[in-house]
């Protein structure tokens, strides 16, 4: 038996330090809460882009700059080792760790931004990087495409977990990817929420046999910092909930066992028995006995996009 804590405490938007140590005192109440696995909500580090739902394009320009530059500087980079406060804690506590964020390349005049969501072992180590496949929408005004490099299922103490980022899970063939390699807690890391995405949870759960944690990003207007480019503008009502959250366990089968935490910050805990997945595919395994590999087959494409090359030419 395993125990899942979801993180739904917002980060100080566009402060990496902070946000890494809100990130970190996280970690720790949730192992004394007596969790093996922490899940944070998509960007947590230094927060989602909020203000692109909000900003009209052309004449909302200069701000849009100011806050996207804002979020450049504090995006994460992993050669650097920006990780490396979460990773002592997920090693001090023995935690298996799923942390969204804003990634950032290290490499000289690169500005593109990723949605990433990297999974660390108990050990420290990071064990996978995936980058959203597809921004959804005026996303793609703020991060790049990922690719399937990281479109993995990694092995830890506490079972075998993959990590899909919010409308990542609506991807059919995605969702198919992780369950053809045996995902037993599928990690959904959003900001959406409501009731079709907690169906969709349900469906996932239903449909892979596998546990499925829904993290969602809580934010209400107080948790805007007064430092925020034009929060007077987009964010006047301090008691506004910009995002309810409706982070949510799902048991394999379906059944809701935490959950939805609506409107409300917290951390949410559920015990994993993994033992229930086994009967959940007894009666349908879509990657098993309920398969037709003879009709449908499944290729992905996993290398890694490349960087385009240059050279002088005399």
């Amino acid at each position: 038996m395993s125990r899942v804590a979801i993180v739904q405490q917002p980060p100080v938007l566009l402060d990496k330090p902070r946000s890494l140590e809100k990130a970190v005192s996280a970690a720790h109440e949730a192992a004394a809460k007596g969790a093996n696995i922490v899940v944070f909500p998509e960007a947590f580090l230094p927060g989602y882009p909020v203000w692109m739902w909000r900003l009209r394009p052309g004449s909302d320009g200069r701000l849009t700059e100011e806050i996207h530059s804002a979020l450049f500087a504090n995006a994460i980079d992993l050669d650097s080792d920006d990780l490396a406060p979460l990773r002592k804690a997920a090693a001090e506590h023995r935690l298996s760790i799923a942390c969204g964020m804003n990634e950032r390349e290290s490499t000289f005049g690169r500005g593109t931004l990723y949605n990433t969501i990297v999974m660390i072992g108990p050990d420290g180590t990071i064990l996978n990087r995936h980058r959203k496949l597809m921004p959804t929408n005026p996303e793609r005004m703020v991060w790049g495409m990922g690719d399937a490099s990281g479109l993995r299922v990694v092995e830890t103490p506490h079972g075998r977990l993959s990590t899909l980022i919010c409308w990542e899970n609506y991807m059919p063939l995605a969702r198919y990817a992780v369950y053809a390699q045996g995902v037993e807690i599928y990690v959904a890391s959003t900001y959406d929420d409501g009731e079709p995405w907690l169906s969709t949870m349900r469906h996932i759960a239903r449909e892979g046999g596998c546990w499925v944690v829904g993290s969602g990003f809580a934010l209400k207007g107080s948790d805007i910092p007064e430092s925020f480019p034009g929060k007077s503008k987009l964010y006047p009502d301090a008691e506004e909930w910009i995002n309810p959250g409706d982070s949510v366990v799902v048991a394999p089968g379906g059944k809701i066992v935490a959950g939805p935490l609506h409107e409300e910050h917290g951390i949410l805990t559920a015990d994993i028995d993994l033992a229930l997945i086994s009967a959940a595919r007894r009666t349908l395994d879509t990657t098993g006995h309920y398969a037709r590999p003879d009709i449908f087959q499944l290729t992905i494409n996993r290398r890694p996009a490349a960087p385009v090359e240059w050279r002088d030419s005399e």
